[in-house]
């Protein structure tokens, strides 16, 4: 779609892309080798878009797009010209989580949050083409996600509990339920 190329005073090319992420379309004015994930942190502000290794190995940068999930640190701005993109901000709807993010939570799968976002995205893909993932396949849907801080035990449990439904453990029910605090 590259619709327009322009030459800035030092001589640098730049190319106005069309960006369509999260629902939003954006004009941005790029460097020919500009990454997605600089772009959506620091044109469009979109920090939950995280920036890891920057080499394709963490999956802290994962964005959803055309529905897959990518690393976006090794996405050239330009690839994603035109295309349907999600990060972390667009998973929310009306300010209501989804089930994934709400799992996540609620089966305290989240410790420093900084894998958190990838993860989502990563589980969202899976449970859209799968919605009743084994186990094995939620392992291997986040498997370009590394987190060094839960050892994954409660990141499967919480995309299993979302794609069957159980948004809130049992033993966090009978707690509320018997008026524990949880």
């Amino acid at each position: 779609m590259l619709n327009q190329t322009i030459t800035d005073n030092e001589g640098v090319k730049r190319y106005l892309i069309t960006l369509n992420v999260n629902g939003d379309t954006h004009t941005v004015l790029v460097k020919g080798n500009a990454i997605l994930a600089n772009v959506l942190r620091d044109e469009l502000n979109l920090t939950g878009t995280k920036k890891g290794c920057e080499l394709g190995d963490c999956g802290s940068c994962t964005v959803l797009l055309e529905g897959k999930p990518v690393d976006s640190c090794m996405v050239l701005a330009m690839e994603a010209d035109g295309r349907e993109i999600t990060t972390i901000e667009g998973v929310a709807v009306n300010s209501k989580l989804d089930a994934v993010q709400e799992a996540m939570l609620n089966y305290t799968a989240v410790q420093c949050g900084y894998c958190t976002p990838g993860m989502v995205l990563s589980a969202k893909a899976l449970l859209t083409r799968n919605p009743h993932p084994t186990e094995p396949e939620v392992r291997e849907a986040i498997s370009g996600n590394l987190c060094r801080c839960t050892g994954y035990v409660h990141i499967v449990e919480a995309v299993m509990a979302a794609s069957e439904g159980r948004l809130v453990p049992e033993d966090y029910k009978s707690s509320k339920a018997e008026g524990e605090s949880a």
